[in-house]
């Protein structure tokens, strides 16, 4: 699992200057408000702790560690909640990382594979982030990026005399069409003649790949098709890279509902509607590729520790998934409150990924 992390100078001298008695005071205070959202006041608190300590004490503690910029106080004479900077150290310095129960992995594998078998990968990606909200409570979220998969087949069939289809194989078995107009006075055998010499050149490249390779060979092109084929040959590469320049990735969202659960006021239902608007933009896309990409596996954000979430203060664990040729072509996770159970989440966001990528090779 990668994270980002707090400066790690910062972090330990952070570490250094709490005593045992105020580790154990901010764990409590921290997991209490990951488990009720609540703030944990002195006297709540010295009924908690296995030591005996006066409220009094207490107190005292937690001045200290609102100086830290741990924990803040939301309102005068209340408890103490962490502050965003005092979940990012709990998260690195504190939190065990959980492991799925054998019935929670069962889950997962059995609900990827049947999503997958007999199904296009729009379907199972859109079971996944499903399965993700049903699991964590939160929002399940998937990013794919089409553009990405590896092809294995293209054929053009004859509809009219100037329209015909278009159909794209991947190697995953994923099938796409698309109308095209053709040149005037196509033969079917032109069609055949373009199709086959695509095949011969695209098989297990992606798209941009297949372009490339295609520009490459301008010159064998030429030579070996005729002038319509030829055409054929650009417009069907350029067909997809067209539909796919406009649409460079897709979002899938499962369980919105699920944040409406956790809002305590108007002002958290607006911040709501940003996280959202965000989402849905071409920009928020691929902040969210992004931020997988970063990092080899599991990556946990918390609040405006990265700028698509800066002002709704969602949290967000998310996981690259990959293909045959371990090329990250998009990112599942889990969308929720700043409070979200990250020890059980990143375990299901992880073997999810893992599950999600076995079924692309």
């Amino acid at each position: 699992m990668t994270k980002p992390v707090l400066n790690r100078e910062l972090q330990e001298n952070t570490l250094q200057s709490l005593d045992a008695r105020s580790r154990e005071i901010f764990r409590f205070i921290v997991e209490s408000y990951l488990r009720d959202g609540e703030p944990l006041g002195s006297r709540n608190l010295s009924r908690l702790l296995p030591t005996q300590l006066s409220p009094a004490t207490i107190r005292n503690v937690m001045s200290d560690l609102e100086h830290l910029g741990l924990v803040y106080a939301p309102h005068v004479s209340a408890g103490r909640l962490p502050t965003q900077q005092g979940l990012r150290f709990f998260v690195d310095a504190f939190m065990e990382i959980g492991d799925l129960s054998d019935d929670e992995r069962r889950i997962i594998e059995t609900q990827v594979k049947a999503s997958r078998s007999g199904h296009s990968l729009d379907h199972m990606l859109t079971e996944a982030s499903q399965l993700l909200s049903g699991l964590s409570r939160g929002a399940g979220v998937v990013l794919t990026a089409k553009s990405e998969m590896a092809l294995k087949h293209i054929e053009f069939v004859q509809l009219e005399p100037r329209k015909g289809l278009a159909i794209l194989v991947s190697q995953g078995g994923d099938v796409e069409n698309r109308v095209v107009d053709l040149p005037a006075g196509v033969t079917a055998s032109q069609l055949h003649e373009a199709s086959n010499f695509l095949n011969a050149h695209i098989r297990g490249r992606t798209l941009a790949e297949a372009r490339s390779e295609i520009s490459r060979l301008r010159e064998e092109v030429r030579t070996a098709l005729d002038t319509l084929s030829e055409a054929l040959v650009e417009k069907g590469l350029a067909m997809w890279a067209g539909s796919e320049a406009g649409q460079p990735s897709r979002l899938i969202v499962r369980g919105r509902a699920n944040l409406l659960e956790n809002l305590t006021a108007e002002a958290d239902l607006e911040l709501l509607r940003r996280l959202f608007e965000d989402l849905e933009t071409k920009e928020g896309l691929i902040q969210l590729l992004d931020l997988a990409e970063e990092g080899a596996g599991v990556r946990i954000f918390i609040g405006s520790e990265n700028k698509l979430f800066s002002l709704s203060g969602s949290s967000l664990v998310v996981a690259p998934y990959r293909d045959q040729e371990s090329r990250v072509i998009g990112a599942l996770g889990v969308i929720g409150p700043t409070r979200l159970n990250y020890a059980r989440i990143v375990p299901m966001v992880d073997y999810t990924a893992q599950m999600v990528g076995s079924m692309l090779r």
